[in-house]
This record gives C-alpha cells, sequence and structure tokens, in this order.
C-alpha cells in the first residue's frame, strides 16, 4: 500500500479519492451503482481520504459519497468544501459570509449523513468577505463539534498566513502536478510554515498524463476542459508533440504507467504532501492507488522537471475569466 501521512489530526495514505468526477465537471457523470463501484473499490483498496464538495453535483455528490460511507465512517477521513455552490438557477454563487458558511456546513453534514465533518475547506477565496471572517466562522463550527479541521483551496501564500492566524489551518489543497506548478511561488513554503498538509488535485493534469491518446474532440459537451485553453490548439497540439513521446519514454524506464509516474513524481515533492486524483473508472482508480509503489531516481525525477514545467508547458491553465477568481499566483 501507498504510506500513511499526516493530514489534519490523523495518518491517511497518501494517495486518497477525489470524488468529484462521480457527479461533476466532465460530462455526464455515470450512474450512481456505478460510481458506487468506485467508492467500493476505493475501500477495497485501503483509501481512507474521501473528498467532496458541496458544489460537486449542486449537492448530489456529498449526497452520493456520505450514505455509501455510512458503515464505515469512524474508518474514513471524511472532507467537503463550502462557500463554493450552485444557484438554483445552475450559476456558480460565491459566498464566504459567516451566515453563508453556517448554513452550507449545516446542509452538508445533512447531505453527508454524519455528525461531523473530518475536514472542511473554504473551497475560494470570497473577495468581499475578509479571510478572517470566514476562517473565523469556521473556527466556531469546529468549537461546536460540526466540523474537526479547517482547510484552504486555491488560495495564495499571504492568504493562508492571514488564515492561520485565526486558526490552525490543517490542509491547502490546490491544483498541482507536472504542468500546474504555481503552488511552487510559495504555497508550498506557506504550508511547512504554517504546518498545513498539501492536497493535490488533478494531479494527472486533468488526464493529459494519463491518456496519451486523449482527443478533446471527444470530451463531452459539458465536459469542463473544453473552455481551458490547454486543451485547445494551438496549445494542445504544441503540448502533445513537445511533452509526451519523452514522458511516455520515463514511464517505461521507470516501468509504470503514464499516470502513475505523475502521481509519483507529486508523492516524490515531500512527506507532508497527498494527492486526490479523480476517476469514474474502478480500475483507473486502482492504478492510480499503486502509484504509491512506484520509486523514483533522482535522474529520473530531473528529467521530468526539465520535460514539464511552467516554462514548457503552452497555455494558462484557466481562461482569464476563471483565474481572476482564484486567490492564487501564476507563473
Amino acid at each position: 500500500m501507498t504510506d500513511l501521512r499526516k493530514l489534519a489530526y490523523t495518518e491517511v495514505p497518501a494517495v486518497g479519492l477525489g470524488c468529484m468526477n462521480l457527479s461533476h465537471a466532465y460530462g455526464v457523470p455515470p450512474a450512481a451503482e456505478d460510481a458506487k463501484k468506485v467508492l467500493k473499490k476505493a475501500l477495497d483498496l485501503g483509501i481512507t481520504h474521501f473528498d467532496s464538495a458541496a458544489l460537486y453535483g449542486a449537492g448530489k455528490n456529498e449526497s452520493l459519497v456520505g450514505p455509501f460511507l455510512k458503515p464505515v465512517r469512524k474508518e474514513i477521513f471524511l472532507v467537503s468544501k463550502c462557500v463554493l455552490f450552485l444557484d438554483e438557477q445552475g450559476n456558480r454563487r460565491l459566498d464566504g459570509r459567516p451566515e453563508a458558511i453556517r448554513e452550507s456546513v449545516e446542509a452538508s453534514l445533512k447531505r453527508l449523513e454524519t455528525e461531523v465533518i473530518d475536514l472542511m475547506y473554504l473551497h475560494r477565496l470570497d473577495p468581499d468577505v475578509p479571510i478572517e471572517d470566514s476562517v473565523g466562522t469556521l473556527s466556531d463550527l469546529r468549537e461546536e463539534g460540526k466540523i474537526r479541521s479547517i482547510g484552504l483551496s486555491e488560495m495564495s501564500a499571504e492568504t493562508i498566513h492571514r488564515a492561520a492566524a485565526v486558526d490552525e489551518i490543517a490542509a491547502v489543497q490546490s491544483e498541482y502536478s507536472l504542468w500546474s506548478r504555481n503552488v511552487e511561488i510559495g504555497v508550498l513554503e506557506a504550508c511547512h510554515e504554517v504546518g498545513a498538509a498539501f492536497v493535490a488535485f488533478s494531479p494527472v493534469a486533468r488526464g493529459f498524463l494519463a491518456d496519451l491518446n486523449l482527443d478533446p474532440q471527444g470530451f463531452a459537451e459539458k465536459d469542463i476542459r473544453r473552455n481551458m485553453p490547454r486543451f485547445q490548439d494551438p496549445h494542445f497540439s504544441e503540448n502533445r508533440v513537445n511533452l509526451l513521446p519523452r514522458y511516455q519514454e520515463i514511464a517505461e524506464e521507470v516501468c509504470c504507467t503514464p499516470a502513475q509516474l505523475a502521481i509519483a513524481w507529486l508523492l516524490h515533492r515531500g512527506d507532508n504532501i497527498h494527492v486526490i486524483p479523480g476517476t469514474t473508472s474502478a480500475q483507473h482508480l486502482e492504478e492510480d492507488w499503486h502509484a504509491g509503489k512506484v520509486i523514483l531516481a533522482d535522474d529520473q525525477i530531473d528529467d521530468l522537471d526539465r520535460l514539464i514545467n511552467q516554462y514548457s508547458v503552452s497555455g494558462p491553465r484557466y481562461a482569464a475569466a476563471v483565474q481572476a477568481q482564484i486567490d492564487t499566483e501564476e507563473f
């Protein structure tokens, strides 16, 4: 199995499960029974870290994950996020006001069918609400026994330090992979300084470093990657031609799959780093889990860093309008 790493008040395997794909973001989600097969596979493998959010499927993800995991609730680490959600019209809303956070957490507790959530993230920074107020509300909820620990998602080093001055920040979550290195500017250092774990989502670059034959033309109509510059030409074609042939060679040299190589690279970045790959396939989940066994030599890590980095990847990770909503620095 993959190694155990500290997360908040406990230890969990370094590879967890990002549950978003089961209800949200990449086109039509799987049927409930198929999604439950993925969750069961995760339990069978030994995964205990399950990451959900109020946003995913407008609450449907929490309603799927929580009841399914309820029989093993004491053995798992259950995570959700507040502040970002879909309104009744299906539009994304951001609300970090104390009263909105309280309402969101109470709704999550009901959907997850649990009395306490192990880690609650602020999903994004609400620029209209001081971070101190939002974190202060989560601190109150922790004192009340509604949540056990506090996290931040997609926030800058400065915001992390401001938040940590209010209460302990157990974890910071952001996109991190070979081709999304923005957290290396200051977020990873801030995590060390405040004693927070770092949780990497989209560790296989939203599929780019997992399926080397990926074709954006085949994306579903509502797949969020359709609006991401790196999955649009000319960026996608340039990245495929310039990055993937050598990347595949390195995976073959290491004797692992491309997805496992991407996850293993992340796990080698530091012992406070966790990864939460998402998938709708039990087979892919098992592949991701076994990435925890992959050992990379220093020269292999150096090869990967030279090949795929903030200077070699073509295109920004988000369109300008989306990036403007995120409290992180970009290369």
